[in-house]
């Protein structure tokens, strides 16, 4: 059974002040560690060795701001970019064992930061959040595959050939 519209629009207001969490997390990061940077740091380390086309495209931003994230993380030894075997003018992007060892510092950072925030969350509490975001994030699947032609129907959209 579908929730109450009066649901989903409280749902987005809630999702609309997410930027409240964002922030808290942003203020744990390291000064020469911006959003962006441990963003990208964070999906290499999540999906493995990539070239910049496929890191844009699970960041969903422009190519040319994907480029200026690589380029603070590689300028400050996290991450190497070497040429693509398979295309010489693609590069691959990699952690090196300084990102790996920043990865680390922001994951015991970020989990310090929830751990003060949420001490009076039960872990079944913080469980089911995480489950709940997890099935919000499923739900929605890569939303850039959809485009919603009325506020109940959503077609996929057409791949050129």
């Amino acid at each position: 059974m579908a929730a109450a519209q009066s649901q989903y629009a409280e749902l987005a207001r809630q999702l609309s002040a997410i930027g409240t969490v964002k922030r808290g997390l942003a203020r744990v990061l390291p000064a020469e560690c911006p959003a962006g940077t441990a963003a990208v740091l964070t999906l290499l380390d999540r999906h493995g060795e990539m070239r910049m086309s496929r890191l844009a495209e699970l960041l969903a931003v422009d190519m040319s701001v994907t480029s200026r994230h690589v380029a603070h993380a590689a300028e400050r030894g996290w991450i190497e970019r070497s040429p693509d075997p398979a295309d010489k003018r693609s590069r691959i992007l990699r952690l090196t064992p300084a990102g790996l060892e920043l990865i680390n510092e922001l994951a015991r950072r970020t989990t310090e930061m929830f751990a003060r925030t949420l001490d009076d969350w039960t872990d079944d509490e913080v469980g089911q959040l995480a489950a709940m975001l997890e099935r919000l994030r499923n739900s929605f699947g890569d939303c850039r595959d959809w485009r919603y032609q009325d506020s109940y129907t959503r077609t996929p959209m057409r791949q050129e050939t």
